[in-house]
C-alpha cells in the first residue's frame, strides 16, 4: 500500500510530502498511468475507467528524492555549523568576540526581553555567513540583463560598503519578469509616462474617499474581462490582497483548508481571520478529501455544529516548488462537498495558459467554478499590486468590508496604466501579436531550460510547464558558493535555504522569462553546468529525463 507506507513505487523510502506522485499512481486514487518511470515496475491494477473529463492533457511533475548520502552530508553540515554557532555565542557572551545583533541594554536586563535571543541563532551563525547572496542593489531595469552595484564587507557580512563600481550586463535569472514587461522603453513605458502627466504620481487618498479615478475603474473592468468573471477589484499591494481580504471573507465558525506550501500572505490572512485552519499535504487530493469529509461529518469541535463556511485555499504555481495546482480535482472536490475555493494566481496569471489567463486557462476550465480568483500585477505585468475577481456580489461586499479597500491608499496612476497597457497587449487588443509572441516564447524557454538542466544531471522540481525552476543544492555551504560562483560568471541567481525551504532541500530558483533569448539561456546553462561540476551539484541518478507520466482522474473516483 503505497499511501500507507510512504515508499516510492520502486520500494525506496521517500519523504512524505514528496510521495505524492507515487500516491496518486496507487489504485486507491483512481489514477490511470499511461507510462511509468523506467526505474519503476508497471502497476498491477490499472483497470480504471478512462475518463478525460478532468484533464485534457498529461499532467507531468517530478520530485526526485534526495540521495541518501547527500541527505546525510547535509545534516552533518548543519550539525557542524550549529556546534560552531554555540561556540561563537559562548565567545560573544564573554565579550571575546563582538556581537552585532540587537541586544537588550544592561539597564533593561530585568525587563521582559524585546529580542528573543535563541530565535536569532540561525540568523547570527548561519545566514550571516552567506548574506552577501541577497539584497544586492540593482542600478538598472531588472529585465533580461541588469547592472549590479558592487559591494564588499570587512566584518563577515554584518555590514556592506559600496566600492563605486558597477557589474554590467548580468543575466537576470531570478526576477518574476515572466513576460518581459519590466522595461523602461516601449508601449507600456510611454503609456505610464503619459498617465503621470495626466494624473500625477500618486493619489494620496483611499478609494472610498477621494482616490477613485476613472483609470482605476477602467482597469478593474479590463481585469474582469481578462479573467472571464463578473467583476474585479484592485489593491495597491499583492501581499495585502491576501492578508487583508481573507479575514473579510471568513471568521469564527469557518474552516480554512490550506495547502501546506501556501504563501506567507495566505497563512497570515487565514490566521487573522480567526477561522479554524487545517493543512493538507501539498497537491495531495486524498489528504484534502479526507479533511473535507471529516469537516462535513464531525462539524465544529466540541459543539459539532456545521461549519459556517469551508474555504479551500490553493495557489496556481507554488513559487518554491515550481509545481502547478491540480485544479480540476480541487474543483471536483469543492463541488462535491459544497465548499468555496480561493485561488492565488500570483505566479500563474500571465505565465500559464494559451491566452495567459492562468491555471484556469491552462486546464481549460470555467472561471465561474473558482469562487475567489486572486492574483498580482507584480510579476507577469511588470507593475505592482493585486486583484480579486469573482461574482459581482462578492466584489461589492469586499468594497465595503475589506481593510485593504477602506484604509489603503489608491494605486498609483502610472502603475495602473502599466497594468492596463500590458494586459491589453496580452489579450491582443493592441492590434499586434506581441502578447501571443511573448506567451509562446515563455513556453518555449521554459521547456528548453528545464530539459537542458535535466540532461546535465541536476535534480529539478516541479511541473514541466512551470517557469519557476527550482534546482536542488541541499548542502548549506553550497548555497552561498553557488550564488557567488554564478555572479563571477555574470549570472544573477536566487538561492534559497531554511527556513524558506525544508532544512535538507536548499535550492537555487530560476525564473524563466520571455525576454530571455536562446543565447542568454545557453550562456546561463553553460555557467550552471560549470559551477555544477565545480561544486558537485549533479545529483540526479536518472541518466535521461523522466518518462512522461500522463494520467487522468475520474471525478467519481476521487472518493475512495
Amino acid at each position: 500500500d503505497v499511501k500507507q507506507t510512504g515508499f516510492s513505487c520502486c520500494g525506496r523510502p521517500m519523504p512524505e510530502q514528496r510521495a505524492s506522485v507515487c500516491e496518486e499512481m496507487a489504485p486507491f486514487s483512481g489514477v490511470i498511468v499511461n507510462s511509468t518511470p523506467s526505474c519503476c515496475p508497471p502497476l498491477q491494477n490499472q483497470n480504471v475507467p478512462h475518463n478525460p473529463s478532468l484533464y485534457k492533457k498529461p499532467f507531468v511533475e517530478s520530485f526526485e528524492e534526495t540521495p541518501l548520502l547527500v541527505a546525510v552530508l547535509t545534516y552533518m553540515g548543519y550539525g557542524i555549523l550549529t556546534i560552531f554557532g554555540y561556540l561563537r555565542d559562548f565567545l560573544r557572551h564573554w565579550n571575546i568576540e563582538k556581537c552585532h545583533v540587537a541586544r537588550e541594554r544592561e539597564e533593561q536586563k530585568d525587563f521582559v526581553p524585546l529580542y528573543q535571543d535563541f530565535e536569532n541563532f540561525y540568523t547570527r551563525n548561519l545566514y550571516m555567513r552567506i548574506r552577501d547572496n541577497w539584497n544586492r542593489p540593482i542600478c538598472s531595469v531588472p529585465g533580461a540583463k541588469m547592472d549590479l552595484v558592487e559591494r564588499v564587507s570587512h566584518d563577515y557580512n554584518w555590514t556592506f560598503e559600496h566600492t563605486g563600481k558597477v557589474v554590467k550586463d548580468v543575466i537576470n535569472m531570478g526576477s518574476y519578469n515572466y513576460l518581459g514587461f519590466a522595461e523602461n522603453t516601449g508601449t507600456c513605458a510611454d503609456a505610464a509616462l503619459e498617465a503621470t502627466r495626466t494624473y500625477g504620481a500618486g493619489v494620496s487618498s483611499t478609494r472610498c474617499e477621494l482616490g477613485n479615478l476613472d483609470i482605476h475603474e477602467e482597469m478593474e473592468q479590463l481585469v474582469a474581462r481578462f479573467l472571464g468573471v463578473e467583476s474585479s477589484m484592485a489593491f495597491g499591494m499583492g501581499f495585502a490582497t491576501n492578508s487583508m481580504n481573507i479575514p473579510a471573507l471568513t471568521g469564527k465558525g469557518c474552516l480554512i483548508l490550506s495547502d501546506e506550501l501556501n504563501h506567507a500572505s495566505l497563512v497570515l490572512g487565514a490566521r487573522l481571520s480567526g477561522s479554524t485552519i487545517r493543512v493538507f499535504k501539498h497537491n495531495n487530493m486524498q489528504s484534502l478529501e479526507k479533511l473535507l469529509r471529516d469537516a462535513i461529518v464531525h462539524g465544529q469541535p466540541r459543539t459539532h455544529r456545521p461549519w459556517k463556511k469551508i474555504l479551500i485555499v490553493v495557489e496556481g504555481i507554488y513559487s518554491m516548488e515550481g509545481s502547478i495546482v491540480r485544479l480540476p480535482e480541487v474543483i471536483a472536490l469543492k463541488k462535491r462537498y459544497k465548499a468555496y475555493l480561493y485561488l492565488d494566481e500570483a505566479h500563474s496569471i500571465g505565465a500559464l495558459g494559451p491566452n495567459g489567463r492562468g491555471v484556469v486557462d491552462y486546464f481549460g476550465l470555467d472561471p465561474k467554478d473558482v469562487d475567489i480568483m486572486m492574483g498580482t500585477f507584480t510579476k507577469s505585468f511588470g507593475a505592482a499590486g493585486g486583484y480579486i475577481g469573482g461574482r459581482k456580489e462578492l466584489i461589492d461586499y469586499l468594497r465595503r468590508h475589506s481593510h485593504s479597500a477602506l484604509y489603503a491608499t489608491s494605486m498609483s496612476p502610472p502603475v495602473t496604466q502599466q497594468i492596463i497597457t500590458s494586459m491589453r497587449i496580452i489579450m491582443g487588443e493592441d492590434g499586434t501579436t506581441l502578447g501571443a509572441d511573448r506567451l509562446r516564447q515563455l513556453s518555449e524557454n521554459t521547456t528548453y531550460f528545464r530539459r537542458k538542466l535535466r540532461e546535465m544531471g541536476f535534480i529539478i522540481y516541479g511541473n514541466d510547464d512551470s517557469p519557476v525552476v527550482p534546482m536542488m543544492l541541499y548542502m548549506p555551504a553550497k548555497i552561498g558558493a553557488f550564488g557567488r560562483e554564478m555572479l563571477k560568471r555574470n549570472i544573477g541567481t536566487v538561492v534559497v535555504g531554511f527556513p524558506a525551504t525544508p532544512i535538507i532541500e536548499s535550492r537555487a530558483r530560476f525564473c524563466v522569462s520571455a525576454a530571455h533569448t536562446r543565447e542568454m539561456l545557453d550562456t546561463a546553462l553553460g555557467a550552471i553546468s560549470d559551477v555544477g561540476d565545480l561544486l558537485q551539484l549533479k545529483y540526479s541518478r536518472r541518466e535521461q529525463p523522466l518518462s512522461s507520466l500522463g494520467w487522468m482522474s475520474e471525478e467519481s473516483l476521487l472518493q475512495d
